[in-house]
């Protein structure tokens, strides 16, 4: 499965351009979208935008999509909750969006290395080490959330083809156990790994 945060290298426009730009306009990408967008067909711009950028770094078209395909029980959950509480219209900008920051995301993993995101953001935070702030400790925190969401979604998929392979039907309980318990056994290796490494003494 090709998960989020996966760099694929290339010497394209994105892949080349400084790190800094990427992140400043990942940032701006999905502030504008989530602030902005307010009614379905608001949704066809930035999902342009979306498509160039992954033409502009030559991703492959199934590259692409795979990089949403672990989002969509997440996507299913809220556009559902959406559909119920406030209508179709809502449900689809809200899902809309949240595809649509994902694939920025993507973007960005895809043609950015994780150590070179995390040297800028680094970089930018600096001046604030004046001030009390640990870029370091922001800057491993940021990694281990970008780890963090490929291994939810894996979680998440384990647990449902489990559940498929027994003939279990749905059921909101026997789902959400198990992904519970998966989720803060995953943490708690997480972090004896990190404590093992001297991480923040």
């Amino acid at each position: 499965m090709t998960t989020l945060g996966v760099y694929r290298p290339g010497t394209s426009l994105l892949h080349r351009m400084p790190t800094g730009i990427k992140l400043l306009g990942l940032v701006v990408a999905i502030l504008s979208v989530s602030i902005f967008v307010r009614e379905p067909w608001q949704l066809a711009a930035p999902a342009i935008v979306v498509v160039a950028l992954y033409v502009i770094a030559r991703i492959p078209p199934m590259t692409a999509i795979r990089q949403l395909r672990p989002a969509l029980w997440m996507l299913l959950f809220i556009g559902a909750f959406q559909l119920v509480v406030a209508g179709w219209q809502r449900a689809a900008v809200v899902c809309g969006v949240l595809i649509i920051s994902i694939a920025f995301a993507a973007i960005m993993g895809l043609t950015t290395r994780i150590s070179e995101m995390l040297d800028a953001i680094t970089t930018f935070l600096t001046p604030l080490r004046r001030f009390g702030v640990n870029p370091e400790r922001i800057a491993l925190l940021l990694a281990m959330t970008i780890r963090c969401i490929p291994l939810m979604f894996e979680v998440i998929t384990q647990v449902s083809e489990a559940r498929k392979a027994r003939g279990l039907g749905f059921s909101l309980r026997s789902f959400a156990v198990p992904v519970i318990v998966g989720t803060l056994m995953t943490a708690d290796a997480m972090g004896e790994a990190l404590a093992a490494r001297g991480a923040d003494d």
